[in-house]
């Protein structure tokens, strides 16, 4: 089914410390007549870590990014940026539409503490209806690390999640293991877009419902597209994957474990139907 697919455009880029909204501009401008949906770059890719720097709040790039996404007719995700709230300082991920508007702005829920110093953590799960085609979770970096935050993306009815991501660490090869997991588990697309040069060390990787790598970038700059039918997560939650497993079926059926999530799309839950043996 055409209308469940979304072309999504990823950016692993070489950036410098700060200061990368130029380079960032010219780099969105290459996608341009590429047909993509979606744009995804690196957490904090435009300014960097360093929450009390005001200078790349995102108030500061609000309008250009809401342009650039008119301009070029597709959503975009243009990584993450600090954000004021009262007395708070979140680390958050804009979702520009089509039309040039705010969506959301996902939050981190886990900061990368204890270095990611004065950001507030987030209690909330970022989940949006993206156009007529499905529901689309979000993730920032190291809430990747806390599996009862996918599970609630999950849960919430997501089959994708988006994970703008910033590691200059050689703890890059666990978390890709964990986005291997974390789409198997959740039974969902998982995208992991990391940096590289001065930020981060690359190595972004996008997995599938069924845990396979669709993609997998090198420590080099890497821009790339890849196709996600959401059709696929729907097969895999309907009758398993590769037809065996069905763990969000077995998760909503557990007395106990589903209590711990009060908020969930029950009707979406249902409409997968009960669990029993796969006929096919």
């Amino acid at each position: 089914n055409y209308m469940r697919s979304i072309r999504i455009g990823c950016l692993q880029l070489k950036l410098k410390k700060s200061n990368n909204f130029e380079y960032i501009k010219t780099a969105i401008e290459s996608f341009r007549g590429k047909g993509c949906d979606l744009l995804v770059l690196s957490e904090l890719a435009v300014g960097g870590p360093g929450a009390l720097d005001e200078n790349f709040y995102f108030q500061n790039y609000e309008k250009q990014f809401c342009e650039i996404a008119k301009d070029l007719n597709l959503w975009l995700i243009p990584g993450t940026f600090y954000e004021k709230k009262g007395l708070d300082v979140f680390n958050i991920a804009p979702i520009i539409d089509r039309r040039g508007s705010v969506v959301s702005k996902a939050k981190k829920n886990f900061p990368w503490l204890p270095y990611e110093k004065n950001v507030a953590c987030s209690e909330t799960s970022s989940v949006v209806n993206f156009e007529n085609k499905g529901k689309l979770g979000v993730h920032i970096c190291y809430d990747l690390w806390f599996p009862e935050s996918s599970r609630a993306i999950a849960l919430a009815g997501a089959e994708i999640i988006i994970n703008p991501t910033l590691t200059p660490t050689k703890d890059r090869d666990i978390e890709k293991i964990m986005v291997q997991a974390t789409a198997a588990q959740q039974q969902l697309f998982y995208i992991d877009i990391n940096s590289t040069g001065d930020q981060g060390c690359g190595h972004s990787i996008v997995c599938n419902p069924d845990g396979e790598i669709m993609h997998e970038s090198s420590g080099e700059e890497d821009l790339f597209v890849v196709d996600i039918d959401l059709d696929h997560a729907q097969e895999s939650r309907l009758n398993g994957i590769y037809g065996l497993g069905q763990p969000i079926k077995s998760f909503r059926d557990h007395s106990g474990f589903n209590k711990m999530y009060p908020n969930k799309d029950e009707e979406y839950l249902k409409s997968l139907g009960k669990l029993e043996e796969n006929k096919k």
